[in-house]
């Protein structure tokens, strides 16, 4: 692979593999921002029986980031969610690379996705930065609302509305935003829409599929407008 069309291409790129090992093609300080959504190594089984792909170990989490942050350019940044009964899993791995965490987002859903002990009523990830990126003059909001996709193409699918505002918060237009935990292409559709360029990677070669074609009709709904 020439790993120097990727900060370059105008066209999405999206790769189905291991995002580990094809991290390792993509140009070190070519991303100028990252933002996913990968498996919270909680064991989850939707109701139908989906399961999301290595949701079952954690050996994955360190060698990804530390990837990330390869890719990454100085002075930008990371939004990652995470699966908060494992958070010392994903803290250790994240600081390993280098990231520093320099807030927390907390998004309030409406409903109740889980009870327990307590009424689970929000979503969260962290905004880590690779070195000391600039402090926007109007900053984002760390508590946002959430809107919820129904998981109808994936067992976790974020919505457009949540992941699109993160992108025009963390990058400019025209920048290069790389989720390596794609899923249903979420982020894809979501950076496009907001005119950035974008590589994705998905292991799950049916989620992949999804993405592909998601994505695909988003960059041809932008040529056309």
């Amino acid at each position: 692979m020439d790993s120097s069309l990727i900060a370059f291409a105008a066209q999405p790129l999206l790769m189905q593999g291991d995002c580990t090992a094809l991290l390792r093609d993509v140009a070190t300080a070519s991303i100028d921002l990252v933002v996913t959504d990968p498996p919270y190594v909680c064991r989850y089984r939707e109701r139908s029986g989906r399961i999301v792909a290595n949701d079952h170990q954690a050996d994955w989490i360190a060698p990804a980031f530390r990837e990330l942050y390869r890719v990454l350019k100085p002075d930008t940044f990371c939004v990652s969610f995470y699966g908060w009964p494992h958070i010392e899993k994903f803290m250790c791995a994240w600081k390993e690379a280098g990231f520093t965490p320099v807030s927390h987002l907390v998004w309030l859903k409406d409903y109740a996705s889980l009870r327990g002990y307590t009424a689970a009523r929000h979503e969260q990830a962290f905004l880590l930065a690779k070195g000391r990126p600039p402090r926007p003059l109007a900053p984002f909001e760390d508590v946002q609302p959430w809107t919820y996709t129904g998981n109808v193409l994936h067992p976790t699918q974020k919505a457009v509305g949540v992941i699109r505002p993160l992108i025009e918060a963390f990058s400019a237009p025209g920048a290069v935003v790389l989720d390596p935990f794609l899923g249903s292409g979420t982020t894809g559709v979501a950076a496009i829409a907001a005119g950035r360029r974008f590589v994705g990677i998905e292991l799950d070669p049916d989620h992949f599929a999804v993405a592909e074609r998601r994505i695909a009709h988003a960059a041809e709904e932008r040529e056309a407008a």
